[in-house]
């Protein structure tokens, strides 16, 4: 399974994000392997991820990802939305975590 981080430029607040995803995974034992990357908004594609996640600002930039596969941040840096969307994501996926 895959990640991608989603902004703007693909530098700066997608790299937090996925850093974020990254400790975030160590803090719940996920034991599966669970790629997680950043890049910009106007090179994702479809492929790419399993799950794409950029804040509500570049929804409309994303219009040819599967928005079923998107995950809106509200705030880029709150721990508990991130917690609270990714543990959602491992419980529909059937991976454990703690």
């Amino acid at each position: 399974m895959k990640f991608e981080a989603l902004c703007q430029s693909g530098l700066g607040s997608s790299f937090m994000v996925q850093m974020n995803i990254q400790n975030l995974l160590k803090q719940e034992n996920v034991k599966e392997d669970i790629q997680v990357d950043h890049s910009d908004i106007g090179s994702a594609t479809p492929d790419q991820a399993d799950y794409f996640f950029l804040d509500p600002t570049l929804e409309t930039s994303a219009g040819n990802l599967p928005k079923d596969r998107l995950i809106i941040l509200n705030s880029l840096v709150d721990p508990n939305e991130l917690k609270e969307k990714v543990n959602a994501i491992l419980d529909k996926e059937g991976i454990e975590h703690s």
